[in-house]
């Protein structure tokens, strides 16, 4: 074991510091690449191999309606190519993220995507030959041959969807247009990152500020409220400047899902959305019904948030300084990994057992070093190795967080890799966040249970109200600005920069009670949407809402003892996309079709809420 704190930097003989590398990192803490392939030489060799055999699928062309030992083979051809490929995509990315500095990491990575664009072209005949055999033909074959029943969810999702198929000249036309798709999204990135003009504050310690992207949310929570104003007057100020050029892009953008809808005859630009993982509308307008019911909860939390700040009255610049400051506990790795053992052990052995290996067997890349991909992330392409995990853990409770966050990710890939067939172990992104949520979850409860400071339990009781605020609360008001002004295009409006912010302000003012005195929304902040860079996603961030409700409701299950809860939720993981992602979460014990998840988390909010008001009238009676 060893200090992370002592390697985080070396010094040269003259004293000067300089930027870790991985040479200093002990092989121990860095991902193990071998396991994939043993050497950067047997990896391209498996390249050129893959590049020689796609030619096997074009001898099925024409065919697969022939008859069911045909359609067999070829797909056997087909999956058995996928998942050489994704092992061949996944060893040259997390080889590239090691460091993005040396461009021979980059160049492994692009001449490999190269080829899967390769691939994905001489197999684009497939899917329009097996629409075109026919559902009731199809399902024959299916009954004639119990060699495709690992295909069963490709084939029927491919049948579901058939009516939004159009003819072979219109799949090309409409294929050709993803030259002109994503502009307004690029066009979008770049102006924010690189072309934005932004302004410089002067805080009141005559730090000069300026205020880019990522000075904004590292310096949005400072302590000093006066500061806080006047880097979010200035920040929205700036943005408000370019309100007509944002409104233009997102508009466009709008207008580009709205046309992908029509075109493959959907009533709505989020009914097409939802369709690709069979979503119902009902989920997506739940979620929406539910939150607003719930706001009064919300509401409680600011009020919570105004009385432990110290403040007369709450402001929109009041929402991210940490409820607790000055909490100095230290996590080093080794005692990161020893927190998510304890905290997951309500799973059993079946659980931790794998988990434990993961942790032990080099699955991780640990720590920042110079170069190397910032934040984290979990990677479980390689069906027949393991997942990976990127971190860049820094001691502090947010790399304890993450650890939890990104082994649940990887727990769920390689319980899914494990239990199912390739065609069918790769989940969804709707289900995604639901099991590295629900080991945060654990995690924070884990850490309460374990605790007897005082303010370490504040703390952590404040860190999981945010958590719930920023990811379920906020989220769901994106997603209903999100579909408001998909609405509005779809009935033939017009959207500008002005209408945009007009839509979000009535929003935020609304979540955030500010008609009532619960917290002041600016007029100026209704500028915020043009921020927010999900907006170009389409219907992406419902999803983060939805995740945390279900992953809270089966946390609190388990941490209750309901009968069964642990082997349902053992059996959601192994589950990967054997079938539709709200059924899935149906058998492991969260419907998202009825209020229940959403009832169970909101009970675990006003929880966390009652432990910290029972913590400061102790406090105060002391």
């Amino acid at each position: 074991m060893y200090n992370w704190k002592q390697i985080s930097q070396v010094s040269d003989s003259s004293g000067k510091t300089t930027p870790l590398t991985r040479e200093n990192v002990p092989e121990s803490d860095k991902w193990d690449l071998s396991d994939i392939y043993p050497s950067e030489s047997d990896f391209l060799s498996r390249r050129n191999a893959f590049a020689a055999d796609i030619a096997r699928l074009s001898a099925f062309r024409g065919t697969l309606g022939r008859d069911a030992g045909t359609l067999q083979q070829a797909l056997d051809v087909y999956f058995e190519l996928l998942k050489t490929y994704a092992r061949l995509s996944g060893y040259a990315s997390l080889k590239a993220d090691e460091n993005m500095k040396n461009a021979h990491g980059e160049h492994l990575r692009k001449e490999t995507r190269q080829l899967g664009v390769r691939f994905s072209e001489t197999a684009s005949y497939i899917s329009p030959e097996i629409i075109a055999i026919g559902e009731e033909k199809l399902r024959a074959f299916t009954k004639e041959n119990s060699a495709l029943a690992p295909y069963r969810m490709f084939l029927e999702d491919m049948m579901r969807t058939a009516r939004h198929t159009l003819s072979e000249k219109e799949e090309l036309i409409l294929s050709r247009t993803g030259m002109l798709a994503g502009a307004a999204s690029n066009a979008y990135g770049i102006f924010t990152n690189s072309d934005m003009i932004f302004p410089t504050v002067t805080l009141s310690d005559s730090t000069k500020l300026e205020l880019n992207l990522a000075n904004f949310g590292k310096y949005r929570g400072t302590d000093k409220r006066s500061d806080r104003e006047l880097i979010f007057q200035e920040f929205w100020k700036n943005f408000k400047h370019y309100e007509n050029t944002f409104g233009t892009l997102l508009y466009a953008s709008v207008q580009q899902d709205w046309f992908y809808a029509l075109t493959r005859n959907y009533a709505s630009s989020v009914e097409a959305a939802l369709d690709a993982d069979n979503i119902p509308l009902s989920v997506y307008t739940g979620l929406l019904a539910n939150i607003h019911n719930h706001l009064p909860a919300l509401h409680r939390y600011l009020a919570l948030r105004k009385k432990m700040m110290g403040l007369d009255n709450l402001k929109y610049s009041d929402l991210y300084p940490p409820l607790v400051r000055g909490m100095n506990t230290k996590f080093p790795y080794e005692t990161a990994k020893k927190h998510v053992l304890a905290a997951l052990n309500p799973l059993g052995s079946d659980y931790t057992g794998p988990l434990r290996k993961g942790l032990e067997s080099r699955w991780a890349d640990v720590f920042p070093t110079d170069g190397k991909r910032s934040g984290a992330y979990s990677n479980g392409s390689c069906y027949d190795v393991h997942p990976y995990v990127l971190l860049n853990h820094t001691d502090d409770y947010e790399s304890l967080s993450t650890l939890a966050h990104e082994f649940g990710h990887a727990m769920h890939s390689w319980f899914s890799n494990k239990n199912q067939p390739y065609p069918t172990a790769d989940y969804s992104i709707f289900v995604a966040e639901v099991a590295s949520t629900f080991n945060e979850n654990l995690l924070n409860q884990y850490l309460l249970a374990d605790t007897d400071s005082r303010e370490m339990k504040l703390f952590l009781l404040g860190h999981a109200l945010e958590r719930i605020r920023t990811t379920i609360f906020r989220q769901a008001m994106f997603a209903e600005f999100e579909l408001k002004i998909h609405e509005t295009v779809e009935n033939q409006n017009a959207l500008t920069g002005e209408t945009l912010t007009e839509i979000y302000l009535k929003l935020a003012r609304e979540y955030y009670g500010h008609e009532n005195g619960i917290c002041q929304v600016d007029e100026l902040f209704g500028i915020e949407w043009a921020f927010i860079p999900h907006f170009y996603y389409n219907f992406y961030v419902y999803q983060y809402a939805t995740g945390m409700v279900a992953a809270t409701a089966l946390s609190e299950k388990i941490l209750n003892k309901e009968p069964d809860a642990v082997s349902r939720y053992l059996a959601f993981l192994k589950s990967g996309c054997s079938d539709y992602p709200i059924p899935i979460l149906r058998k492991a014990g969260a419907d998202l079709e009825t209020p229940e998840p959403f009832e169970l988390t909101m009970r675990a909010f006003h929880r966390a809420m009652d432990e910290i008001e029972a913590l400061l009238e102790a406090e105060n009676s002391d």
